[in-house]
């Protein structure tokens, strides 16, 4: 149940959301027992960011939630995939991007909790 959301502060478009969506769907089974079967990814585009008091260049803010933990040694290399593929996808840099890690117990769907 993992569901990765980011704000960037540029337009996306359509072709840019499918491929990154791709990307973010293979990318997500760097963690064990995810997959992009159960990944729910969301866009907000044109956001107002600032970064280092500054927002005169390409900013990225990424959340990864994910139903139970994760290794820190998995975070590490999803965090690498998901830098590389916003910097290969819309030219931000690596060192513009954040990326906040949440790890749930709880995760409703389908009308009941697991």
């Amino acid at each position: 149940m993992p569901f990765i959301n980011s704000k960037v502060n540029v337009t996306l478009s359509e072709e840019e959301k499918e491929l990154l969506k791709e990307k973010l769907g293979q990318a997500i089974s760097l963690i064990p027992g995810k997959s992009e079967s159960w990944l729910m990814v969301g866009f907000e585009d044109n956001y107002s960011l600032y970064f280092k008091g500054k927002n005169n260049t390409k900013i990225a803010f990424i959340e990864v939630k994910i139903f139970g933990h994760a290794a820190d040694r998995d975070l590490d290399h999803l965090t690498a995939e998901i830098s590389r593929i916003y910097k290969d996808v819309l030219g931000i840099a690596q060192d513009k991007i954040y990326i906040k890690y949440e790890e749930a117990n709880h995760w409703g769907w389908n009308g009941s909790n697991f």
